[in-house]
């Protein structure tokens, strides 16, 4: 049975506008007319018939908010919901339910669904749902020009979907006190993330203060932490004032916490529950007023489990947890990071060479990453210090990787990792050219459709940013 909406709600405010939405539902007609009426008050629409298609969209596309059908041919929406979560934890979803699914709506609401409209509905209340949505889901981006507002992310350099994510969610977060812990591997970016979570927050006047903890000696990291008095301890000739209290009003942001001795791990607890630092050879407390963001590539519940680090502090830091992807996740983003780096040497060593030679570049996006964004900083600096011609050619990028470039997997191995991810990483890579996609697979063309065809994944999505929205329309 077609499902009505009442068409008496006037166009979204200026604050909802320019929002991008994923609509999902296998009503055609419904889905048609929903997305008319979102157009129309001044959304961006990409729709889905089935969970796997809009699985496939989320994977490629950025989405302020998603709208779902309860019962969809291939999953019902609260499955759905759940791997949206996985992958995209600060995602509003609203689902829309018949009368007779009510009930499931309602438990999808106290498992983190943002909201849920009954059939039939009027256009208002969905605009209303989604407006608070949107708000919710990002109270600083939902207007046009906070959209605009990139400075507080202007170092790191990302199109890729899994990076806008955790930069979301960290942007959401920045404007509370609440600590957060980054993890990530070696060379991921986690001070980058720290300063720009510090200069989305009210305390961005304030000072940054940050101390690598495995970086510093046991016997001097509680004077650098915590300061100390004249004559503390043997060559302590004059005081020195801590860490915390430069920072006061600011961020501490402690790198590599899961390096930090036990013995100290007690004295910052005492810290953050006291908001007060004590010098050493002190016997009076200072006030303090700072925020803390750690981070960490070690893995602390495996060092929680062997009483390498204290439980309590644990929960201290780890009130909100943000992960950052490795290169090899974010492989788009090779070619835009190396041209960043390029251009920055260039300044460095004043030289002028304009990029890479296509098979260098093709080397550097099919590379093994190991060392991250470091790594691949490192190999473009080495290519660029020893160019002597316009273009870097392949061979200073292979000598400067000093490994082979990585090899297309084959079907068995793609096939033990999730199937989709591997196939949307070839995709990327290729912009969307099947056929190329099809040889780094080592597949034929017509068994490679095959395999898109049954993740719903459509080659024109990767195609450009104005692909999806031409596609879309030529369905409708």
């Amino acid at each position: 049975m077609k499902t009505a909406i009442h068409d008496d709600a006037p166009p979204a405010g200026a604050a909802a506008a320019g929002a991008h939405l994923l609509v999902i539902d296998d009503d055609t007609d419904l889905l048609r007319l929903l997305s008319m009426r979102l157009r129309a008050s001044g959304y961006r629409v990409t729709t889905a018939e089935t969970a796997e298609q809009a699985l496939a969209r989320l994977a490629v596309e950025r989405f302020g908010l998603v709208v779902s059908d309860v019962r969809l041919p291939d999953r019902d929406g609260l499955a759905l919901f759940e791997d949206i979560r996985r992958s995209h934890p600060a995602l509003p979803v609203i689902l829309l339910t018949a009368h007779g699914t009510i009930p499931d709506a309602v438990e999808a609401t106290s498992r983190g669904v943002f909201d849920y409209l009954t059939k039939p509905f009027d256009s208002k209340a969905l605009l209303d749902k989604i407006a608070r949505g949107l708000q919710m889901g990002n109270p600083v981006g939902a207007t046009d020009g906070a959209a605009c507002d990139q400075a507080w992310r202007d170092e790191i350099i990302s199109h890729a979907a899994s990076m806008q994510t955790v930069l979301d969610e960290a942007r959401l977060v920045a404007a509370s006190d609440a600590s957060i812990l980054i993890r990530g591997d070696s060379g991921t970016g986690k001070e980058l993330l720290a300063r720009a979570i510090h200069r989305a927050s009210r305390r961005a006047e304030a000072p940054f203060v940050a101390i690598n903890c495995g970086a510093i000696p046991e016997q001097l990291l509680e004077s650098e932490l915590f300061g100390h008095m004249r004559g503390a301890f043997t060559g302590a000739t004059n005081a020195h004032t801590g860490l915390f209290v430069s920072a006061n009003g600011g961020t501490v942001f402690l790198d590599e916490i899961g390096d930090m001795p036990l013995a100290l791990q007690v004295k910052l607890l005492r810290v953050l529950q006291e908001r007060a630092v004590r010098p050493v050879g002190s016997s009076r407390a200072e006030p303090i007023d700072v925020r803390i963001l750690s981070a960490t590539h070690r893995d602390l519940e495996a060092a929680l489990a062997d009483g390498q680090f204290r439980e309590d502090l644990f929960y201290r830091l780890n009130v909100v947890s943000l992960t950052l992807p490795t290169l090899d996740e974010r492989r788009e983003d090779v070619p835009l990071l190396a041209n960043h780096f390029l251009h920055v040497l260039n300044r460095k060593y004043g030289k002028r060479v304009r990029g890479f030679a296509p098979e260098a570049l093709e080397a550097l996006a099919t590379a093994s990453w190991p060392g991250n964004v470091r790594q691949l900083q490192n190999v473009v600096e080495q290519a660029c210090a020893l160019s002597t011609t316009p273009l870097i050619p392949l061979a200073l990028v292979e000598r400067a990787l000093r490994v082979r470039s990585m090899e297309a997997l084959s079907y068995a191995e793609a096939k033990q990792r999730f199937e989709r991810n591997y196939l949307v990483q070839l995709l990327k890579l290729t912009d969307g050219n099947v056929s190329d996609a099809a040889r780094l697979a080592d597949r034929n063309r017509t068994e490679f459709y095959r395999l898109l065809q049954r993740h719903a994944l459509t080659p024109s999505l990767f195609r450009g940013e104005g692909a999806p929205v031409a596609s879309e329309q030529q369905k409708e």
